[in-house]
């Protein structure tokens, strides 16, 4: 049975677009998972050490893996991509989060769903608006429309090529 999920990208080193683009089309082609539809791309200041600006967005797959096997997709295909964690919040290649998965709640020393901070991300929110603006938060017990009114969305902007 498949389970709609909800992933987070983004990207400040390296050609940005290019790599967010280049990930959404090998994720859509790997096992078990298939792209339903992702946001437009948007540029965000960073959150943590000074660094270049974001381009961040959203998709949604549809899977039929389970979350851990969804997690270890995404990680290894930011590896492919010349991720390395160095350090926290700092500038990377990319960066793959899930997000949600379905309306699973699960906290593990590996993997929490929902993810833990996505309510507080604009950066996350505005993408994953557009494209599942009445998704339910299984925790909040609200949208994501309704969590995105409650941040500030100042710093977040539609990227025009």
């Amino acid at each position: 049975m498949e389970t709609a999920c909800a992933i987070a990208l983004g990207s400040n080193l390296g050609d940005s677009e290019q790599t967010i683009e280049a990930s959404l089309a090998r994720l859509n082609h790997a096992d078990g998972l298939r792209l339903e539809v992702r946001s437009q791309l948007y540029k965000t200041a960073p959150v943590g050490p000074p660094q270049p600006d974001f381009i961040n967005a959203c998709a949604i797959f549809h899977t039929v893996l389970p979350p851990e096997q969804v997690l270890q997709t995404l990680l290894l295909t930011e590896a492919s991509f010349g991720r390395f964690r160095r350090e926290r919040w700092g500038p990377r290649t990319l960066d793959l989060d899930l997000l949600l998965y379905g309306n699973q709640v699960m906290d593990t020393p590996r993997l929490v769903l929902p993810h833990a901070r996505m309510h507080e991300r604009a950066f996350v929110l505005v993408p994953l608006a557009e494209i599942a603006p009445d998704w339910q938060h299984p925790v909040r017990l609200c949208s994501i429309n309704q969590l995105l009114g409650q941040v500030d969305t100042a710093g977040v902007y539609p990227l025009v090529a």
